[in-house]
């Protein structure tokens, strides 16, 4: 393209190049559609470039057809000096079209996939119209698309990867505090979710969003007892991530904090241990090098050891006491108090001549005389204490417990 001088007035003031489909915002400044629309929904700014005055996102843009036309003549005067002719623009997407897809989504099985899939490209198509997904209500139908795939008996997960898809897209539009309003039962949307986790030909990728998800849920649970009434099948999916081959080290931390969200609920510590959740978090614990990893699963255990079914899994690992003590000074203050209240508990209600003698040679007992003479909180001290006298009849001949300086007197 030879050197052509652009008059300044067909140049978009963001993109700097000459405008292709030019609308006027409230504030009478004229911009190119993709570059202001990037300006407002994708970065998130909502004042004026060239004005600094805010603008309304409800506010139109309005096509300036007077402009382009002056453009689409100058380039065609210019086509021989190498301009190209700016392309006719693709009609916006209205509110009106949205809900017509929304309906078509609800009255017509044959086509949804053909239809989630459209919601798809155009949600992601540009921050306008993944903003006007989010005011049509989109979220809350494809919360129901997602339902709908897990009550059909689990036959199908076509389409589940774009319908999370778009609910990825449309979460950062959507207040949290909107959750707790969706049209389906939360419970539902639970299952729904827990139940792609063990859809086995459903991207890793995919999962990981469901987890995040799954967790904002439960953050934002509108009556948080209502946690006490999952469906069994929900562990056994939220467990299977601690299995699962796409269980990173993010995964492993967003379902450790489900746990912790969850684990108040008795029953629930229940379904966790009969799911299988007590041997992969020692198996976690004795693996991971990350301190969150291991403070999380320290306090997961430590609920879970609260119930009778779950101190008895517990020691049904050959590895547990000795994966718990061994954290003893090694983490953080958070991890030593977790540790030692699980062998609290242990030693308290499950404290057999085995299960002591454990714990003396796995050097448990040995961790908690140290804990004596360290500067720690006071309470821990005094909880390491009451452990070693309750016991120390069984702990006498150990070196530690004969040291003057640790016997709890």
């Amino acid at each position: 393209m030879e050197d052509v001088e652009v008059p300044h007035y067909f140049t978009c003031p963001i993109s700097l190049q000459i405008m292709k489909d030019p609308v006027t915002v409230i504030t009478g400044i004229t911009y190119d559609r993709d570059s202001i629309e990037q300006w407002l929904y994708k970065i998130q700014n909502h004042t004026c470039p060239v004005t600094k005055q805010p603008i309304p996102l409800d506010s139109d843009l309005t096509p300036n057809h007077t402009l382009r036309r002056l453009i689409q003549a100058w380039c065609t005067d210019n086509s021989s000096r190498g301009i190209n002719p700016i392309p006719t623009p693709k009609t916006p997407l209205t509110k009106d079209q949205i809900l017509k897809l929304l309906k078509d989504l609800g009255c017509q099985p044959l086509f949804r996939l053909k239809i989630i899939k459209q919601l798809e490209l155009l949600t992601a198509e540009n921050g306008r119209n993944s903003q006007l997904m989010a005011e049509a209500g989109v979220f809350d139908h494809v919360l129901s698309f997602i339902v709908t795939c897990f009550d059909q008996n689990n036959q199908s997960t076509e389409g589940l990867d774009e319908a999370l898809s778009i609910i990825n897209l449309l979460r950062p539009r959507i207040h949290p505090s909107e959750l707790n309003r969706v049209r389906i039962n939360t419970d539902r949307v639970m299952d729904s979710l827990a139940w792609i986790l063990g859809c086995s030909d459903v991207k890793n990728h995919v999962k990981a969003e469901v987890i995040t998800l799954l967790k904002l849920f439960i953050d934002n649970y509108s009556n948080p007892s209502e946690l006490g009434r999952l469906n069994p099948q929900f562990f056994n999916y939220v467990v299977g991530v601690l299995k699962g081959s796409f269980g990173n080290n993010n995964n492993i931390n967003a379902v450790l904090e489900i746990m912790m969200e969850i684990c108040p609920w008795g029953r629930n510590r229940v379904m966790l241990v009969e799911s299988g959740a007590v041997f992969e978090l020692v198996d976690i614990g004795f693996g991971s090098t990350m301190r969150k990893t291991i403070e999380m699963v320290l306090g997961v255990l430590l609920q879970l050891c609260c119930c009778a079914e779950g101190r008895a899994e517990f020691l049904r690992h050959k590895g547990s006491i000795f994966v718990v003590s061994s954290r003893i000074f090694r983490l953080s203050p958070a991890a030593d108090d977790r540790a030692v209240k699980i062998l609290s508990l242990i030693c308290r209600f499950s404290g057999t001549k085995q299960v002591l003698q454990e714990m003396l040679e796995v050097g448990a007992v040995f961790k908690l005389c140290g804990l004596l003479q360290t500067e720690c909180d006071h309470y821990l001290k005094e909880k390491a204490r009451e452990i070693l006298k309750s016991h120390s009849e069984e702990w006498k001949n150990s070196p530690c417990i004969g040291d003057s300086r640790c016997y709890p007197n």
